[in-house]
């Protein structure tokens, strides 16, 4: 990243004040990951989750340099390699099935489709909450129905009918976030794509191997398919279309409507939707940002996707989720008080999210062209890029005029 957080002088770090008892509500990847830094630091943080069990569905998911530091800052590093897919990189396919550009992981200098940490959605949720789960309370299959800043604590009805209060509560709960809506006044924060993408997985083919294949057809469609370490293949199928609510849909319809917007697509569409009705961890989203002007009200925070959700088109959501955890919870850790921690955690998390959630110009339409003259334009254009000269020429020119990279506060020294 090409952002800056200055590293803070650690001469008033000091011990809680108060042994924060504190409610992350989301179990995905952000509020284990908070809740990790808040006991290390002496808090009490409980961990309520909607769903009855861990999520362990979902896409790939891949860190940056940021978020490497922090999973070994946790001691989890090893876990998180052990778990990643393996995938050597991408392949884009034109209409007559052919490789005409390829990426590989290393290409670039780590800059490709497919990074050096590339992990199951689920395989690191999991690593998490068995890195947490003797040190965490877990409330599964339960979340706040109502939450009461009363201004000394925070007042948590659930669905359940149970209540309890809470020094603070921090909303973890993704990009459609409650938490966001029953506490922060703002209008909804989402600024969509016009980009809609479906994930669900189907049984692996030799003929995958252990590349991505990226497809585009004609109307702004899109198809990849990727390898996994599980034996199967992941699915991606995006499409253009303005915000129509289709991920309010039921998955039924939702798996009808994408039968009739790919039957005609090409490549791999035929076995796909032949797979489709029997996937059983399909998901369909609207791809969007959340842009608040600010994460904290009273004593309630955001963190990850439910305060600055950067999209998948920007790959730094897992990122930027642990980044903010670890700089709340280490806040929380060395400010006198929530009020100050908070500032302090706005102040040196925005000038990261900002960055991390620009999106170039045309991007969303070089990924999904909407007509054949553009696809096959587009593909010419990457398989000019692709070849190794060119590659190490815009490495070279783009490493030269990269800025100094994030520096992250050491929150551990004076503990």
């Amino acid at each position: 990243m090409d952002s800056m957080l200055l590293h803070p002088s650690t001469s008033n770090f000091r011990s809680p004040v108060r042994n924060y008892n504190i409610l992350i509500v989301g179990g995905g990847i952000a509020g284990p990951a908070l809740a990790f830094f808040l006991h290390r630091y002496g808090m009490k943080p409980v961990v309520v989750e909607r769903a009855l069990q861990l999520r362990a569905s979902g896409q790939t998911v891949d860190l940056r340099a940021e978020g490497k530091e922090i999973v070994s800052r946790m001691g989890i590093e090893s876990k998180v390699h052990e778990k990643t897919t393996q995938e050597q990189g991408v392949m884009i396919i034109n209409s007559a099935g052919q490789s005409c550009a390829s990426f590989d992981v290393n290409d670039s200098d780590g800059q490709s489709f497919t990074k050096e940490i590339e992990i199951l959605r689920g395989d690191l949720v999991n690593i998490l909450y068995q890195h947490t789960r003797n040190d965490v309370e877990y409330i599964f299959g339960d979340h706040p129905e109502a939450i009461h800043d009363r201004g000394n604590q925070v007042h948590v009805k659930f669905a359940s009918g149970n209540t309890r209060d809470f020094d603070l509560v921090v909303g973890a709960d993704g990009i459609h976030s409650k938490t966001r809506r029953l506490v922060f006044d703002e209008e909804l924060p989402i600024s969509y794509a016009d980009l809609y993408t479906a994930y669900f997985s189907i049984p692996h083919h030799e003929s995958d191997g252990n590349w991505a294949r990226w497809y585009n057809a004609p109307g702004g469609r899109g198809i990849v398919l990727r390898p996994d370490n599980q034996g199967k293949t992941r699915v991606l199928l995006n499409f253009r279309s303005k915000e129509r609510g289709y991920e309010n849909l039921d998955v039924a319809e939702q798996k009808c409507l994408l039968q009739k917007l790919f039957v005609d697509a090409g490549f791999e569409a035929p076995r796909i939707l032949n797979e489709l009705s029997n996937a059983d961890d399909f998901y369909l989203d609207s791809i969007g940002q959340v842009k608040m002007d600010h994460w904290t009200q009273g004593r309630v925070a955001l963190v990850g996707d439910a305060g600055y959700c950067p999209s998948p088109i920007t790959g730094m959501g897992t990122t930027l989720a642990f980044v903010g955890a670890y700089i709340l919870a280490g806040e929380l850790a060395r400010n006198q008080d929530y009020i100050e921690a908070f500032k302090q955690y706005e102040t040196l998390m925005r000038p990261y999210v900002t960055k991390a959630q620009k999106i170039s110009p045309g991007s969303v339409s070089i990924a999904t062209p909407q007509t054949s003259t553009g696809i096959a334009l587009r593909n010419v254009l990457l398989s000019f890029v692709a070849r190794p000269a060119v590659s190490r020429l815009i490495t070279k020119l783009t490493s030269s005029k990269a800025p100094e990279k994030i520096v992250l506060p050491d929150y551990d020294a004076v503990f």
